[in-house]
């Protein structure tokens, strides 16, 4: 008896390696095969979102999603094809992700609106945009939030899904802008000569484009004075250059030519009582 033990251990390691040997071949081929895969495929993704200039923030978020995504798929097969039962497993991490879910509903709102904004690039690093109340350069675009740097120094930290589900203007995104101005001169003045002098200032100004042609119109007849409305075109760099300083100009030269620039005043009128 103590002759067959051997021979009966023998007998049933060799039924159990022709019975689940082909099997557990295919599974540790399976796992290292589809991990070689896994990688090759990231790697040429992440060649093929390079050449195609997409987000670099963007670009590690998906492929570090996508990497997560088949390697759970990969060890789920696995699992299943050594006899896991698989059913109740992923019913569980299906719950888990739900809970969490609900949890970070604000958190994946942002998350939503950073991809979109990384995806559409409504705006870019170095862009000027006015959004939530606030007005300032693009200084960083991440998956949750937006980095502001206002022009008084302010960082101001935005909710991407605020951004997402509102509206931005990108106030430097074209090349151009136009720069709106008004000046007010007295009824008493002459408005030809107004007009002349604000002809000459834009003339003289180099920053000024010629196309589109800049428009000076009367544009209203206020309570005490006759409106001009100037509108010039420059380069958007050059925005508030050309802003303060014909501003400034248009004052110096009125000045100078004796054209007034009213201003409200109040009259007070003393009675002496009899």
């Amino acid at each position: 008896m103590e002759n067959l033990e051997p021979q009966k251990m023998g007998e049933l390691i060799m039924e159990g390696i022709l019975t689940h040997g082909p099997n557990l071949l295919l599974t540790l081929v399976t796992l290292f095969g589809g991990l070689w895969l896994i990688n090759r495929l990231i790697a040429f993704t992440a060649k093929r979102l390079e050449n195609s200039r997409v987000e670099v923030t963007l670009s590690r978020f998906l492929l570090s999603l996508a990497s997560v995504g088949l390697k759970a798929l990969l060890f789920v097969s696995v699992a299943s094809m050594v006899g896991v039962e698989t059913t109740s497993f992923i019913a569980v991490l299906g719950a888990a992700g739900l809970a969490v879910g609900l949890a970070l509903q604000g958190s994946l709102s942002n998350f939503a609106g950073g991809v979109l904004i990384l995806f559409f690039k409504p705006f870019k690093v170095g862009d000027v945009i006015e959004a939530a109340g606030f007005v300032g350069k693009v200084d960083s675009i991440q998956i949750f939030s937006t980095i502001l740097k206002t022009g008084d120094n302010r960082k101001i930290i935005v909710p991407n899904g605020v951004l997402s589900n509102n509206s931005i203007v990108n106030i430097n995104a074209e090349p151009t802008r136009r720069v709106d101005l008004l000046f007010g001169i007295g009824y008493g003045d002459d408005i030809a000569k107004a007009k002349a002098v604000l002809e000459d200032l834009v003339a003289k100004n180099d920053k000024v484009l010629k196309d589109p042609a800049h428009l000076i119109v009367v544009s209203a007849l206020g309570d005490s004075s006759v409106n001009f409305t100037v509108r010039l075109w420059v380069n958007t760099a050059d925005y508030w250059d050309v802003f303060f300083g014909m501003t400034e100009a248009v004052k110096l030269r009125f000045d100078q030519e004796g054209i007034s620039i009213p201003f409200p005043q109040r009259d007070v009128h003393l009675y002496k009582a009899d």
